[in-house]
């Protein structure tokens, strides 16, 4: 059964895949931008205040934002699995 630990791996790392998105929906990086009132209004909040009334490209801010609204791409989501096989792999 040497096929079982990349099995269980790439599951593990399909899942996280999945688990992102909602994720991002539940801190307020939604398709339509950021919700108000949520965790992501307070970050883009702070992060503004920190970079004198702008968010900052490439900050975590605006990398949660891109992939909340266009979704993780599918490199991302083949990168993860990869990764997960590979751990699965080695630990199990």
């Amino acid at each position: 059964m040497e096929f079982v630990g990349p099995a269980i791996g790439a599951a593990i790392g399909i899942g996280l895949t999945m688990a992102v998105p909602g994720a991002l929906y539940v801190l307020g990086f939604t398709k339509a931008g950021i919700a108000a009132g949520s965790v992501a209004a307070r970050m883009m909040s702070l992060a503004a205040v920190a970079n004198g009334g702008r968010v900052a490209a490439g900050s975590l801010v605006a990398i949660a934002q891109s992939l909340g609204a266009a979704g993780v791409p599918t490199a991302v989501r083949a990168a993860l699995s990869a990764i997960g096989a590979a751990i699965g792999t080695v630990l199990l």
